[in-house]
Order: structure tokens, then C-alpha cells, then sequence
């Protein structure tokens, strides 16, 4: 028949597929045929596929002399194995549990257990093999008896268990801070902040919950599902059992900026009633709170942790260089309003206190000439520095050796004592009046530092030196972001991260209040260190029909805690049925 003429089942590609070949073992074999038996002359062969004479002999004489030369052409499949060890012998085994209604996870369950290990995927194709279909789905009751998670109960303050029992618990240092938060009305600064509750969580103990988490440094309120079986937390917080954490995470959505003032000023009151003075000089200064979202209308800000500018929240941050805590936080704030934040915290202070901060210690990029002049007029001292230009640089190395004097720092630690300081009166536009101007070289930076002051009495050591000082709001910051997490966001509405800075500002007051009580090394030290040398620690609760008792275990650091005298007296607890707190020492 000839190609393609009659159904188009042959075509000439499918004819050059024999008479061409391209696979060096098929041209071999169309070769031999056609010499062996269409008995063409070999020279002819040879020729056609390609061989020379020589090499064309030598493959004839293989496939005459050697038998797996002609086994090679068509080579038989290897057939894999025809049994199947691993499901054979769980076989009928199988095949009566699934008789049973057990899945092939519950099979897989009960084979382990009887020391048979197998696959989910074997045990699949076992059951497929023998005929059964996929169990349908089946209710709670007709699955077998297993170990399931479980189910916590529902917070719920009025179902709070007050009957004797007894637990342990890893969390047992935040009792110590019962006996401060005794000495303040933590209800009273809720309610006047009006925040947000409900019969089953109040605000009481919604914020106790919240402060809870910052005291022991929990990072998100993810992280609370950690501890959400442990009686610790929601004795602390006066409720059932910790609220989940969509709850918490979700508590400041009905907040606004307004109640976070109002928590800031209240609370602000009571730590002044309990004890903690109030210094006359602050550190400010802003953080930049990273967000990762491409959808939230935010501004960009540089965050100094990433060296890049990119979303985030502004917040403002006002520290006591005295007492070393924060007395003011505002977040949200918007580069339009950046240079007015000043001028916003003095007026709150003001508020609060009755008169305007006696000074204010900050860098050149917090506010602008204009604004210092309003806080010269209101009268408050200020340490700033002035931002350097080619000109103000070429200007100080061209001032002769007779223009600089040296100074004598006091800090002993400091590897430059001597710097030299060379002292100005300068005008600025936008400032009304005259501003002494100091720069400061040989302070170990390569450049001079060029401070700005409206200060009449300080001398330039204790100017230095005092700015030095307001470096200290940087650890405090470090701390608030490696402790109490201000840059894990929960959500990226600036709402959330304001009031969760009014948390990290009452836990810093704790924090500081606890170093204080503590004394001696302790004194000045970050939250980090308190809690990780001494309030991380484990113990036995105890629940009476009058008291809760608090045994705390053995450790090295435990004789600080027994000389500040927290465990000294019983502790009133109102939120817990009125049930004493007693401290004590294993």
C-alpha cells in the first residue's frame, strides 16, 4: 500500500522512523536486518546507516558470536516485587478494625499500639484493595474513646471560683506586685479613663488582664494561649480564667486618644499618691513604631532599628531624668504635628501638675527654632542640639586656640574628661532673642557637638553633662521595645498602639516603683533585669476560705525580695472576694 494514500495511518515520518533511525541501538538492529535478511551486500549497509566496512564486520561478528549482544535489542521489563510485606501482614487485622467502623487513623492508632507501625497511605490502599469505600463522616459519639484538648472555660467574672484549692504556677513573682498596685486605685483610674467592660469581663479586669501580660514581658496576645490554663493570671486579674486572646487583642478598638489621655493623667496621680516623686527635667524624644502593611493610610517614618524610613507610628515619649520612668506617651503623632508635640506635652503637664515642666532635654530634630521660642516665652529651660552645616563646621575649626577653653568632666567612668568648649551667643531665625551656643570638641566624636540652651546659671560642665544624661532615654526606649514589646503590633490602626502605650507606661511605673523598693544594685535597673533575676520565678498558690497564699520557691536573688518588705504584711485583694494575700519564702 502506498504511504498516505489510502487512510492516513502511514506517513512519511513514520517511514523514515525505520528507515532512518536515530537511536544507535535500533540503527544497529535495522543494519543487521537488512544484511542478514534482505541479504543486501554489507559494503552497501555500511554505508546507508552510517558504519565503516571495518566497524560494520565487527557488529556482525557480535551479534553471531554473542548471545547478549542479540538479548540486548529487546530487553524484558523487570518486574517489581508481587507482594507487599508491610500491608500483608496487618491484613486481616485491618480488615476487622474497619469492620468495626474505625478509621484509617484509628486503625493506624491501635495497630501502633500493638507495636505495627504502617502508613496512612499503605493502610488506604490496603482498605481500597479488600473493597471498602471512605467511611462517611461520624459524629462525636460514634468515634472512639481518645485524648482530646481541652475545653477552657468561658471568662467570665461572675462565674470567679472563691473556694479553698491549690496549684502551681511559673508566674508566681507577679503576686509581688500586689503589695504596690495595694497602694494605688487602679479601679479609680479605669473608671475616670471611662474604659470599655461588660458583666462578663469588667474594665478592671480587662486592664489587669492586659497589664499582666506587659509585667511578664509576653511579647503578643497570641502568646497569652501559652498560659491560658494557668490560674496565676486570672487570680491576678480578679476573674474565672484569662480572656482568649482575641479578646484582648481587640480590647482597645472601642478606646479613643481621649480615654488614653485621661488613663495617662489618672494614673499618673495615683503613682504620685503611692510614693514615686515627680522630677522637674525630662528627656523626649520619638519612636518610630514599625508597621508592615501596605494597605493602612500611615505615613513614613525612619525607625532607626531597620536604618530606613518606612511605615509606621509616630510616638512621642516625655522621661523623668530623675526618677528614670516615662510620664507621658502619645502615639499616632503626624509629621505636621512632629514639631508641635512639644508644646502638646508641656500643656498636659501643666494640666496635670499646675505648672509647666522646669526643663526639657531633647535632640535637633524634635522641634523647630519657632517652637523654642514659645517654650523660652513659657518660660522653660531647654538643652538641644543645633544641626551642623559646612559653614558652622568651617567656622569652628577656623576659631583660634585662645577662643576654646578646656573643662573638666565629673563623671569618673569617662575616657574623654578635657574636652574643649568654645561658648557663643547666637541669633536664629525663627527664635526670638539671643541662645548660648556651646560647642563641645574632643568629647570622642569626630565632629563637634554644638548644644543650643536658653539655661542663664549652668556652666558648660554641667550643660555637657546634662545632655550627656539624656542619652539614658535611649536604654529606656530599648527597653520598652526588648520588654514590653511596643513595637509588636497587634493591629496597625494607631489607636492600638497608643493604648498600648499607656500600658507599657504603667507597667514601666511598676517596674520602677519595684527598683526602688528593692534597693541597693537594683535601684536603677531596667524591667528586663528585675524580672529575669528576681520575679521569674515559680511557686505553690494556696486558696483559703480568707486568704491566698503565695510560696514562692527557693533561689539565689530571694533575700532582696525578702528585705524590701513586700511580704512583710498581708495584702487586701477586693477584686478576689476580699481574701488576704500572704507572701512567702520557701
Amino acid at each position: 500500500m502506498p504511504a498516505g494514500t489510502v487512510n492516513q495511518v502511514i506517513t512519511p515520518s513514520n517511514e523514515k522512523f525505520f528507515l532512518a533511525p536515530q537511536f544507535p541501538m535500533q540503527r544497529q538492529y535495522e543494519a543487521l536486518r537488512a544484511f542478514i535478511v534482505d541479504e543486501e551486500p554489507s559494503g552497501d549497509v555500511a554505508r546507508r546507516f552510517g558504519y565503516s566496512v571495518g566497524a560494520f564486520r565487527v557488529l556482525c561478528h557480535q551479534f553471531r558470536h554473542n548471545p547478549d549482544k542479540r538479548a540486548s535489542f529487546f530487553r524484558q521489563p523487570h518486574r517489581g516485587p508481587q507482594t507487599t510485606p508491610a500491608r500483608d501482614r496487618v491484613r486481616d487485622l485491618a480488615v476487622a478494625m474497619r469492620k468495626r467502623n474505625l478509621s484509617v487513623y484509628d486503625i493506624q492508632r491501635e495497630l501502633a499500639a500493638t507495636g505495627r507501625t504502617i502508613s496512612i497511605n499503605s493502610l488506604t490502599v490496603l482498605l481500597r484493595e479488600e473493597g471498602f469505600s471512605r467511611l462517611p463522616r461520624r459524629t462525636g459519639d460514634e468515634r472512639p474513646p481518645t485524648v482530646k484538648p481541652v475545653i477552657a472555660q468561658v471568662a467570665d467574672v461572675r462565674r470567679l471560683d472563691l473556694s479553698p484549692q491549690s496549684f502551681r504556677t511559673p508566674l508566681a513573682g507577679l503576686f509581688l506586685f500586689v503589695p504596690l498596685l495595694d497602694r494605688m486605685d487602679l479601679q479609680a483610674a479605669v473608671t475616670a479613663a471611662g474604659l470599655p467592660g461588660s458583666q462578663m469581663i469588667p474594665a478592671a479586669q480587662a486592664v489587669r488582664s492586659l497589664l499582666a501580660m506587659k509585667l511578664i514581658g509576653t511579647e503578643r496576645k497570641s502568646h497569652v494561649m501559652d498560659l491560658v490554663m494557668d490560674q496565676a493570671i486570672a487570680l491576678f486579674a480578679g476573674i474565672n480564667v484569662v480572656p482568649k486572646r482575641s479578646y484582648l487583642a481587640a480590647y482597645s478598638s472601642r478606646i479613643d486618644h481621649k480615654a488614653c489621655l485621661r488613663l495617662m493623667e489618672a494614673w499618673l496621680e495615683q503613682v504620685e499618691q503611692a510614693g514615686l516623686p515627680r522630677g522637674p527635667s525630662f528627656d523626649l524624644d520619638f519612636h518610630s513604631v514599625p508597621a508592615n502593611s501596605a494597605e493602612e493610610p500611615l505615613e513614613k517614618h525612619y525607625v532607626s532599628s531597620r536604618s530606613r524610613s518606612q511605615k509606621g507610628i509616630l510616638v512621642f515619649l516625655a522621661r523623668d531624668a530623675e526618677q528614670r520612668v516615662f510620664r507621658y506617651a502619645n502615639a499616632g503623632v503626624t509629621k505636621g504635628e512632629q514639631a508641635g508635640e512639644v508644646l502638646q506635652f508641656v500643656r498636659f503637664w501643666k494640666k496635670h501638675t499646675g505648672q509647666p515642666p522646669a526643663e526639657l532635654v531633647f535632640d535637633s530634630q524634635l522641634t523647630t527654632y519657632e517652637k523654642l521660642s514659645e517654650l523660652n516665652r513659657e518660660g522653660i529651660c531647654f538643652i538641644t542640639l543645633r544641626r551642623r552645616s559646612d559653614k558652622m563646621l568651617r567656622q569652628i575649626y577656623s576659631q583660634p586656640d585662645s577662643a576654646w577653653r578646656r573643662i573638666s568632666l565629673p563623671a569618673l567612668t569617662r575616657i574623654y574628661r578635657n574636652p574643649k568648649v568654645l561658648e557663643e551667643r547666637v541669633t536664629l531665625s525663627g527664635y526670638e532673642g539671643e541662645l548660648r551656643q556651646l560647642t563641645v570638641m574632643e568629647l570622642g566624636h569626630e565632629e563637634p557637638t554644638v548644644l543650643l540652651t536658653n539655661h542663664r546659671k549652668l556652666g558648660p560642665v554641667e550643660l555637657v553633662t546634662r545632655y550627656a544624661q539624656r542619652m539614658l532615654i535611649e536604654n529606656g526606649i530599648s527597653e520598652a521595645v526588648q520588654f514590653f514589646h511596643i513595637d509588636a503590633l497587634s493591629s496597625m490602626v494607631g489607636m492600638k498602639v497608643d493604648f498600648d502605650m499607656q500600658l507599657t507606661l504603667v507597667a514601666s511605673s511598676l517596674y520602677r516603683m519595684m527598683a526602688r523598693r528593692i534597693g541597693r544594685e537594683y535601684s536603677h535597673s531596667q524591667a528586663k533585669t528585675v524580672f529575669r533575676n528576681l520575679l521569674n520565678l515559680s511557686g505553690k498558690v494556696e486558696v483559703t476560705a480568707t486568704s491566698v497564699v503565695v510560696t514562692v520557691d527557693k533561689r539565689a536573688h530571694n533575700p532582696y525580695l525578702v528585705a524590701s518588705g513586700l511580704a512583710d504584711q498581708p495584702t487586701p485583694m477586693p477584686w478576689f472576694g476580699n481574701k488576704k494575700l500572704i507572701l512567702q519564702f520557701a
